[in-house]
């Protein structure tokens, strides 16, 4: 009896390794900040210059129309390896879980990919960032350390295995190409959302030549395939996290830039068709599902992606993406594409395009800023980077790929506007966690003390002293020159800056971001209020008045008040120029103890107000 038994166990074992074995390895060549300028994407600069990237396209399938379902690195990555949109689970905010009072966990029935896998018997890997938004156990993700991205010498005896290789990408060093490899600025083509001028042209052909480092290290690491026999059962994918990196419209932006990416795929004829092109609309969770499937494992009932081989593929109507808080930055936009279209909802239209971030002393981001000041920038330029921002936008990327021409007011595209609203209702009404406001404990642990300064958006206040309970707080006080302690108002609207944010209207056209670089609206009828809530005026508060840094193209009345009634009013006679208008405060009416403050203009419909500061003197 032992004897059968023993002769039907090592059956098994043998019937259980022979299954194993046949399991494809996969491995995801994972690119950082790559926008799909290479030969086989028809790109002209790079034709013949990437020959391994394009030996991946011409050997399996090149998707033609690969989206993320986030511009930045880390919202990414984390919904790639658990398989579904990070607002769905909270790992939407960029570098979240850093502390032990942020610390986010991935609900309690879900499993990593790589988890996943290894309970199906393959070695996993991970040569590259980890830098997922929640917390978890690298003891159950990954089980194998690769000692060098092209040592695959021990996996040999490690199948099937599961890898991640993260290139540098659009990151990668360029200073030491030969000047006979590196592209010529003079010869690249600027995307018309950007500047035509010698640094814009520079970081152009600088990420071409990134792409061309990126291709001579995909071939170092197909050769090492090859060399130890893995290339013969491996899936190799090669695909990136956002678009380009040095360019403002691409990575950290909803764009067409920013959400495109290169993805394509090759591997054995069982599991990838070879030469063929898909033009089919990807979400880059489908890569989580495909990769399961290949290996032979059931997709769980949380992925939102699809297997892209599989008999039943489902063609998608649209892919949609999220953009959060990005680094120090607090934002909410949801956007989708379709066929045709791009439509994007933008939630903070207190908040310029072109928010503080961590390339502002970069050279793009300072040229922007210096053509703005000087007035250099074309009308378009300005509106996309410093404008108002619209609560929605409606781009035909077919023939507005650079999305610079918003067709939301344009009654020909009114019946696409309400069904592309409907598809992100629908998106969203599956769960979107970025609705609620961040905890307090994590604004503290992405806005204090970080090298790009005080005040970038007024949530950040919201827990900082603030002794003379104006609005402001000290520290903000004090890193721009005011004394924390004098208890007097003081908003002052260049654009970029926080103090724009916060503001509300009633009765106005427009946003009050300001595309001039102020805090400037159209009425939209003979009256219109601006108002800011949230302010915490103590007793020791000076009275006197209320001036006002503006200029419109007519004549106004103005009326200012807080929660308690009427504090003051004015006539403005129109000015061409900026001059300060004096609104002298009522003596029987005190700002002590104020939360809001409003201020009203009368007028005619669509005058034109621009406010340069607003004052307590």
């Amino acid at each position: 009896m032992n004897r059968v038994f023993y002769f039907f166990f090592i059956v098994l074992v043998a019937k259980t390794s022979l299954l194993q074995a046949q399991k494809p390895n996969i491995l995801w060549i994972y690119a950082e900040d790559t926008s799909p300028w290479m030969g086989c994407y028809g790109d002209k600069i790079n034709a013949n210059a990437t020959p391994n990237i394009d030996s991946i396209a011409a050997a399996g399938v090149r998707f033609d129309r690969a989206y993320v379902p986030a511009p930045v690195c880390s919202a990414t990555r984390s919904a790639l390896i658990v398989g579904q949109s990070a607002i769905r689970f909270g790992a939407h905010q960029h570098r979240s879980s850093r502390t032990q009072e942020t610390r986010l966990f991935i609900p309690q029935d879900y499993k990593l990919l790589p988890e996943i896998l290894i309970e199906n018997g393959y070695t996993t890997f991970n040569h590259g960032k980890a830098d997922y938004n929640f917390i978890w156990d690298m003891t159950k993700t990954y089980n194998y350390k690769l000692k060098k991205r092209t040592d695959f010498s021990e996996l040999v005896h490690k199948q099937p295995f599961f890898g991640q290789i993260q290139l540098r990408g659009g990151k990668n060093n360029t200073d030491y190409l030969k000047e006979s490899v590196r592209v010529d600025p003079n010869k690249v083509s600027v995307p018309t959302d950007y500047p035509d001028n010698e640094i814009f042209r520079k970081i152009v052909a600088q990420h071409y030549d990134a792409i061309r480092v990126d291709d001579k290290i995909i071939g170092q690491i197909l050769q090492a395939l090859e060399q130890t026999g893995l290339h013969q059962n491996t899936i190799v994918v090669y695909f990136s996290d956002h678009g380009a990196n040095n360019l403002p419209r691409h990575k950290q932006m909803l764009t067409e830039g920013g959400l495109y990416v290169l993805f394509m795929v090759m591997g054995p004829d069982k599991y990838v068709p070879k030469n063929s092109v898909r033009n089919d609309l990807v979400n880059m969770l489908d890569l989580s599902a495909t990769t399961l499937s290949w290996a032979g494992v059931d997709v769980p009932n949380w992925y939102e992606g699809q297997n892209l081989f599989s008999k039943n593929f489902t063609p998608r109507a649209f892919v949609a993406a999220h953009k959060d808080r990005l680094d120090h930055t607090i934002d909410r936009v949801r956007t989708l594409r379709t066929e045709q279209f791009r439509y994007v909802k933008n939630y903070k239209t207190d908040r310029i395009f072109l928010q503080p971030q961590y390339r502002d002393s970069k050279p793009a981001i300072r040229n922007l800023h210096h053509l703005y000041e000087t007035n250099k920038l074309s009308k378009i330029h300005q509106q996309i980077y410093f404008g108002e921002r619209p609560a929605e936008e409606l781009y035909n990327v077919y023939e507005d790929p650079a999305m610079v021409f918003n067709l939301v007011d344009n009654v020909e595209y009114q019946n696409v506007l309400e069904q592309h609203r409907a598809l992100l209702n629908q998106w969203m009404a599956s769960g979107d966690m970025g609705s609620a406001p961040e905890s307090i404990a994590s604004l503290k642990a992405n806005g204090d003390g970080k090298k790009w300064g005080e005040g970038v958006n007024p949530e950040y206040e919201i827990y900082r002293v603030d002794s003379d309970g104006d609005g402001l707080s000290d520290r903000w006080e004090t890193a721009n020159n005011r004394d924390p302690s004098d208890g007097l108002l003081y908003f002052e609207f260049n654009c970029g800056g926080w103090q724009t944010e916060g503001w509300k209207s009633i009765d106005i056209f427009s946003n009050l971001a300001g595309s001039l670089g102020f805090l400037d609206f159209k009425l939209d009828s003979k009256k219109g209020t601006i108002y800011k809530e949230g302010l915490q005026i103590r007793e020791t508060n000076q009275q006197k008045s209320i001036v006002i840094k503006m200029k419109s193209n007519a004549s106004l009345k103005i009326f200012v008040a807080n929660d308690y009634g009427d504090l003051g009013s004015a006539e403005y006679s129109g000015n061409s120029s900026f001059e300060e208008v004096l609104i002298p405060l009522n003596k029987n009416t005190s700002l002590s103890g104020s939360t809001k403050l409003s201020i009203s203009f009368r007028g005619k419909k669509n005058d034109l107000v621009e406010i340069d500061y607003i004052k307590q003197f």
